[in-house]
C-alpha cells in the first residue's frame, strides 16, 4: 500500500462536487513532511506561519481552490486531555487550514464514548467513498485505502456527523 502522490491527492479533491470530511482519530502522527515543522515547534514552542505557509503550499492552495469550487470541507479531531506535544503542534498551525477554508472542530476523546468510529482516520469524499489513511504505532503513514462499499461509506458519514455535532469549534477550542 503506497501512500497517494500529490497528484493523487489533488485529483481526489478536484473530482469533489459537495463535500470533503476529514475525521483523525490519533494523538500522534510522525508523517515525513511535517518532521522539520515539528522540530521547530519542539526547539522554540511555536510555529513559523510564512514558513509554514511556504512549506505547506500545496495543501493551502489545494484547500482554496476546492473551497472556492463551492466543495465544503469539514475537519473534525478526536484528542485525549491534557493532549500531546504534537496535538499543541497541530493546534498551533490549525488556523493556516481554517484560513485555507477548511472548518475545523475538536472532540475530546471522553465526549466520544457513545460514537460508532471505524478503526482508522478517513477522508469522506460526497457521501459516496471513503479513503482511509493507515499508520504504524509510531504514526508513520502506510498509504491509503480507498472504498465506495456503501456500508462503509454509511458507517463513516455516520461517525463524522455524530463527532462533528459534539466537536467544538476551532475558534472555540482551548487546550488542556
Amino acid at each position: 500500500m503506497e501512500p497517494l502522490t500529490d497528484a493523487q491527492w489533488t485529483q481526489r479533491f478536484t473530482d469533489c462536487r459537495r463535500s470533503a470530511c476529514h475525521l483523525e482519530m490519533r494523538d500522534w502522527y510522525g508523517v515525513d513532511d511535517e518532521r522539520a515543522r515539528f522540530e521547530r515547534f519542539r526547539a522554540t514552542g511555536y510555529r513559523d506561519r510564512d514558513a509554514e505557509a511556504e512549506e505547506r503550499r500545496h495543501w493551502l492552495d489545494l484547500m482554496r481552490a476546492t473551497t472556492r469550487a463551492g466543495v465544503q470541507v469539514r475537519r473534525a479531531r478526536i484528542v485525549s486531555e491534557p493532549v500531546t506535544e504534537y496535538i499543541r503542534f497541530e493546534y498551533a498551525g490549525t488556523d493556516l487550514n481554517v484560513e485555507s477554508g477548511e472548518d475545523v472542530r475538536w472532540l475530546p476523546r471522553r465526549l466520544a464514548s457513545g460514537i460508532a468510529l471505524p478503526g482508522n482516520d478517513f477522508w469522506l469524499f460526497d457521501g459516496t467513498s471513503v479513503l482511509f489513511n493507515h499508520f504504524t504505532g509510531d504514526g508513520r503513514s502506510l498509504g491509503q485505502e480507498i472504498t465506495d462499499n456503501p456500508d462503509v461509506v454509511r458507517l463513516c458519514t455516520s461517525a463524522f456527523e455524530a463527532v462533528w455535532a459534539a466537536a467544538i469549534p476551532h475558534a472555540e477550542y482551548e487546550l488542556v
